[in-house]
């Protein structure tokens, strides 16, 4: 069984981990925001947005090849989404390409949405894998309960973080199960059939482990709250980082 941790790196020591939860989640979010918000055509702001993230990364120490690593992987979804928008949108054309008898325009204004999109996903995950690197998992969603985040979303968020890796260690052993009864070699029908009882297997037993664990939390007095040993505290510290966060954020939306 594999278990990979968001907060593989909580524990090292800067002056980001050391910030309050909250205050990191307000600054991470409206970054977000400043980074959304920001029209495409601006690309100066785009590269002094990168600038301002990645010295925030700098300060808190995580390994920058960690960070790109795991931010490269939202980016064949973007491209999936947003790669034919270059030859849908109308415009002036950059460039035309033809295969056989289809032809194919490329467009500057579907380049610059493809640009928008592209680099404001990119930026938006390594904001936020910044966020869930420097703080642990459980002063996270405790930091998200204080600033008033939907209880039941949370409760989701953590089961599914806690229990996706039994799931996925349940279904290896079910593909092993059907790998040595020679599943490779049926026919397709046979397969898809074979795959959607395996998903029910799946399914059910998903199931009836939340019940389990559920009926274990109640038993112990779980009433919907987390709690954690660390009482969360804004210190000066934390008030200078936002004050400065904020300015620098408002001075590049604005130049």
């Amino acid at each position: 069984m594999h278990h990979y941790f968001l907060d593989k790196y909580a524990a090292l020591n800067s002056i980001i981990h050391h910030l309050d939860p909250r205050l990191k989640i307000i600054v991470f979010i409206s970054y977000v925001f400043f980074v959304i918000l920001t029209p495409p055509t601006e690309f100066i702001k785009f590269f002094l947005y990168f600038l301002l993230l990645f010295s925030v990364i700098g300060l808190s120490k995580l390994p920058l090849k960690f960070i790109l690593k795991r931010s490269a992987v939202v980016i064949p979804f973007v491209l999936f989404v947003a790669l034919f928008i270059p030859f849908l949108k109308e415009g002036e054309i950059a460039g035309s390409y033809s295969y056989g008898n289809l032809n194919f325009a490329v467009t500057y204004p579907g380049l610059l949405i493809l640009f928008n999109v592209l680099v404001k996903s990119w930026l938006s995950v390594i904001s936020m894998l910044t966020l869930t690197s420097t703080t642990k998992f459980a002063d996270l969603l405790k930091a998200f309960e204080y600033l008033k985040f939907p209880k039941v979303m949370l409760l989701v968020i953590s089961f599914m973080y806690r229990y996706i890796f039994v799931i996925v260690d349940e279904a290896m052993r079910l593909k092993t199960a059907g790998d040595a009864r020679n599943f490779g070699n049926l026919k397709l029908k046979h397969r898809i059939e074979i795959f959607g009882n395996i998903i029910a297997v799946l399914f059910i037993r998903s199931y009836e482990r939340a019940e389990r664990v559920y009926a274990a939390m109640l038993s112990r007095g779980f009433d919907g709250n987390f709690r954690t040993i660390k009482e969360f505290k804004f210190s000066n510290i934390d008030l200078v980082f936002g004050a400065i966060m904020g300015l620098i954020l408002m001075n590049i939306f604005v130049i």
